[in-house]
């Protein structure tokens, strides 16, 4: 049985819960300079323009997500206001700004772009119909403020587009200490975050938005988590990246030709502030307060996972941001505030060298998800 989150007394959205900075404008616009500097490195020695962050990606797919009947209130909310089935697109990618060998093994992201949406619209986003959400595969955001992600981004630019093999070598260094602080019931953001990511394959994550977002009424965070058994299987297994660059998005692909997959969608309510804060981004929301509870489901059918033709419609003429969507999903907090600029003059960047529109779809192109 679903457990009732009217129970838990969820916290109502009221602007009052964001409390900006004075130096929000700066601190975002140096920000944009340091990845505009990954985005020109890349474009400089590639020809090609890229993504600011999770440039490379390991599978896109078409998929449908399902909200569910009778949701309680506070979960039935925004776009699972009511039950429903929308086209939707999946794209699977690694944060950095340049594409690397797989045996730099780093965390993972999935951005999901749920199209059909009607309702009030976020500003900048009003000709639009789609509903963008943004994940990583941590339940919290490896930094929490813009500012101290800034500090810990520019010496990570600094090595943009340089010395794979050092990075190659540093990462299986940090996947021995991250094990190591494991063994110890614990686990280090930093490691990960630097190279220590273990090398599991990328569909049996769990992935969260990390930062916080309106939830129509009330304030939530959200998380996409394995639900099909074969799905679940993947959860943790290794996969073998020798000789392999490319190796994550082969096992996507050899996936995904053959299984069908399928995700819960879930909301954890925001039931306290103190504990669940909307500025900081870096504080895990306590499960025993207020659960992740599935409120759509989505499901992918086999499909090719990966061509030329999926790259040239996801990597060029594709983005996501959190910032397109409805007013019921506004992202909240510093870390949220600070994407908006920085992904928006990301796909502006490419769609200004790579000469290719780069627009929220109202349809999925034929060759995402052909069989």
């Amino acid at each position: 049985m679903r457990q009732d989150p009217a129970s838990q007394s969820p916290v109502r959205y009221h602007p009052a819960v964001e409390q900006a900075d004075p130096d929000e404008p700066q601190v975002f616009a140096d920000l944009d300079q340091t990845l505009a500097k990954i985005r020109e490195t890349t474009f400089e020695h590639s020809g090609h323009a890229r993504r600011s962050v999770h440039a490379k990606a390991h599978g896109v797919l078409r998929a449908q997500l399902t909200v569910l009947p009778d949701l309680p209130e506070p979960l039935a909310q925004g776009l699972f206001a009511r039950p429903g089935t929308y086209d939707a697109i999946l794209r699977f990618s690694t944060n950095p700004g340049d594409v690397l060998d797989d045996k730099v093994s780093l965390p993972r992201g999935l951005g999901l772009k749920v199209l059909g949406v009607e309702g009030a619209r976020l500003p900048g986003s009003e000709s639009d119909t789609t509903q963008n959400f943004v994940f990583a595969d941590s339940p919290v955001f490896a930094a929490p403020t813009a500012r101290k992600f800034l500090s810990n981004l520019k010496p990570l630019a600094a090595t943009t587009d340089v010395a794979e093999g050092a990075k190659k070598a540093l990462s299986a260094t940090l996947q021995v200490a991250e094990r190591v602080v494991e063994a110890f019931g614990g686990k280090s953001g930093k490691l990960i975050s630097l190279g220590g990511h273990a090398p599991t394959h990328v569909l049996g994550a769990t992935f969260f938005s990390g930062a916080a977002l309106r939830h129509g009424q009330y304030i939530a965070k959200l998380s996409l988590a394995p639900a099909s058994d074969a799905l679940k299987a993947l959860v943790d297994q290794k996969v073998d990246l020798d000789g392999r660059p490319d190796g994550l998005r082969e096992e996507v692909v050899r996936f995904m030709a053959v299984n069908p997959a399928q995700w819960d969608l879930r909301v954890q309510l925001c039931t306290d502030l103190e504990s669940m804060p909307v500025e900081d981004a870096s504080v895990e929301w306590p499960q025993e307060q207020s659960p992740y509870i599935t409120v759509a489901r989505l499901v992918a059918q086999p499909q090719t996972a990966w061509s030329e033709a999926v790259a040239a419609v996801s990597e060029d003429g594709l983005f996501f941001s959190p910032w397109r969507g409805l007013a019921d999903h506004q992202p909240l907090g510093n870390v949220m505030r600070a994407r908006k600029l920085a992904y928006e003059r990301s796909a502006q960047f490419r769609a200004d060298r790579n000469q290719t529109p780069v627009r929220e779809p109202s349809e999925i192109t034929p060759s995402i998800g052909r069989a």
